[in-house]
Parts: C-alpha cells; sequence; structure tokens
C-alpha cells in the first residue's frame, strides 16, 4: 500500500514539474519521464488566434490658430510724395495725443499639419501727423507742412503677410520644454496712400509739383501705390512650460527686385490657459517692420523709408 502512495505521488510530481517547465519555456525538463501523462490529457479548448492589428490613427492631425493684436506703433524716416519729402518721427503715444486720425487693425491665422504649416498676418493703420511729429525737408517759396490742418501728413497703410512655415529642426527637453526652428517664406503685399497738406502762399508754384490747390492749402496726395515683396526668414519657438512659449522671428524681403527692401522682427511671449478642445493664450512682445521703397523721379516721385516698431498685445486662439 505504502509502494502505490509513493508511486502515485512520484507520478504526480513528475507531471506537475513537466507542466511547469513547459510553461517557462524549457524544453529539456519537458522531456522527462512524466511527458507521456501530459501528452494524454486531452485538449479541452481551441487554440486563440493572434489579434490583427488596428491601423494606426493619424496622431498628427490639423493645428489651428486665429490671434487679434495691438500694434502699439511708432514711426521713425521719411515719406515722399510728388517729390515733396517729409521726415516723420512719433511715438505711438504722440499719436494718440496729437493725432486724431489714429485707427488701426491687426490679426493673423496659421494652419499646421506634421511639420509643414501656412499663415497670414493683416495689418491696416491710419495716422496722421502734426507739424511736431513731421519735418518737410526741400521746402519751396511759399510752400509749407500746415499748422492749421488737422494733419500735416496722413499715411494710410495696408500689409497683407502670406506664406508658408516648415519645421528645420527640434529639440525636446526635460519637464516639457522643447525649441523648435523653422523656415518661413512667403510674399509681403503693401498697399499705401500719403497725403501732404501745405499751407500754399500764392507766391507758391505748386502746378511745378502737380499739387491740387484749395482755399490756401497744397494737397500732394499720392493715390494708391502698392507692390509685393518676396520673403524669406526663420522663427524660432521655444517651449518654456506646457502653458509658456517664446517666439522669435526674422525675415528679409524685396531684395531691391522691384525698388523695395523690407526686413522685420519680432519677439513674442505667450501665456495659454487650457480649456476642452482648445486654448486662450495672452501674448505680449515687441515687433518692428522696416521697408525702403522708391519709385520715380521729380514730380512722380514716390517714397516709403519707414520702421515701424512698438509693443505688441493680443490674444490668440488655438484649437
Amino acid at each position: 500500500m505504502i509502494r502505490k502512495l509513493a508511486a502515485a505521488a512520484f507520478a504526480f510530481g513528475g507531471g506537475l514539474v513537466c507542466a511547469c517547465a513547459a510553461m517557462a519555456g524549457d524544453p529539456a525538463a519537458a522531456n522527462t519521464g512524466a511527458a507521456t501523462e501530459v501528452a494524454t490529457v486531452p485538449q479541452m479548448t481551441a487554440p486563440v488566434p493572434a489579434p490583427v492589428p488596428a491601423p494606426l490613427a493619424d496622431s498628427d492631425g490639423w493645428r489651428f490658430q486665429a490671434a487679434t493684436y495691438g500694434w502699439l506703433m511708432s514711426v521713425s524716416g521719411s515719406t515722399t510724395t510728388h517729390g515733396q519729402t517729409v521726415d516723420t518721427n512719433a511715438s505711438f503715444i504722440d499719436l494718440m495725443q496729437k493725432s486724431d486720425s489714429l485707427i488701426g487693425f491687426m490679426a493673423y491665422l496659421e494652419a499646421d499639419k506634421g511639420p509643414v504649416g501656412v499663415y497670414a498676418d493683416f495689418v491696416f493703420t491710419k495716422m496722421g501727423f502734426t507739424t511736431s511729429q513731421a519735418a518737410y525737408r526741400n521746402p519751396i517759396a511759399g510752400l509749407k507742412l500746415s499748422a492749421t490742418a488737422n494733419a500735416a501728413l496722413t499715411m494710410q497703410m495696408f500689409v497683407m503677410e502670406v506664406g508658408g512655415v516648415y519645421e528645420l529642426a527640434r529639440w525636446n527637453g526635460g519637464s516639457g520644454n522643447a525649441t523648435t526652428l523653422e523656415a518661413v517664406g512667403g510674399f509681403r503685399y503693401w498697399n499705401v496712400n500719403l497725403a501732404g497738406t501745405f499751407d500754399a502762399l500764392i507766391t507758391a508754384n505748386t502746378t511745378r509739383f502737380n499739387l491740387s490747390r484749395s482755399a490756401g492749402f497744397a494737397l500732394a496726395d499720392s493715390g494708391t501705390t502698392q507692390w509685393v515683396d518676396p520673403l524669406v526668414g526663420l522663427r524660432l519657438r521655444h517651449q518654456l512650460a506646457p502653458n509658456q512659449m517664446i517666439t522669435l522671428r526674422g525675415d528679409i524681403g524685396g531684395f531691391n527686385l522691384a525698388n523695395s527692401l523690407s526686413w522685420q522682427a519680432l519677439a513674442v511671449y505667450s501665456y495659454d490657459w487650457q480649456f476642452t478642445g482648445y486654448q486662450i493664450a495672452a501674448l505680449l512682445g515687441f515687433r518692428a517692420l522696416g521697408v525702403n521703397y522708391n519709385t520715380g523721379s521729380g514730380a512722380t516721385a514716390f517714397g516709403l523709408n519707414e520702421v515701424f516698431y512698438g509693443p505688441v498685445v493680443g490674444a490668440t486662439v488655438r484649437f
């Protein structure tokens, strides 16, 4: 009796060892003397087929942002219309305090997918300069900038920029930090109207410069002058934290292909608030835009040689 119990225990132990070895992937242990007993156990369930992997979803979809901002613009440079050149130098505070024709609208749109994106930027402004902010460079007898009109010089300007961005490199850091370098390319469209108002004495020869004259005033109105600058540049974005970013951008355009050379520099800090499906960010930065455009000569000369610069304040929505 004792021998039978011992034999049964030995057979049970051997089967258990073989089963454990088989699960552990040890073929040598699986070929022990108890293999006969294990092999005689019937298969109770059908083998489960391997799952078919599902197609990968697009984890890098479109990203959009729309911003409206105020550019507290100061101006420094000169303008020329009908051969009359006026130097301008006015801060945003000067324009706010002394101009009754300061208006503006700015907006920015961008759409990105993967490393590629497209963007559009719009700037419209109308500024009036008084005689304390403008100086007549080439005075002629009997003609001087008006001290009685609402504005001695009025500048209306619309600038539209459209282009694309392409990610050149990305560096990922710890704690949500990341830096991205992108190439920028596109076109900058300018639409400018300059109107200089002069106090004209009877002795002033206004016909020589094709100036219109009425009620003691002479008006040098350029009409609408427009041109397009191609541009190239770089944009650097650094993610300080998941909700904070610094953006630096610089570009150069025109290349004197159409008597124009322009450039731009921009630095912006943004702070985001996350909501379900979208983000709202506050923007604060500084922008400078320079242009040197000249065409015509004599009475038909037109020129815009200005630097527009100042703080940028705005808000953007990303989704």
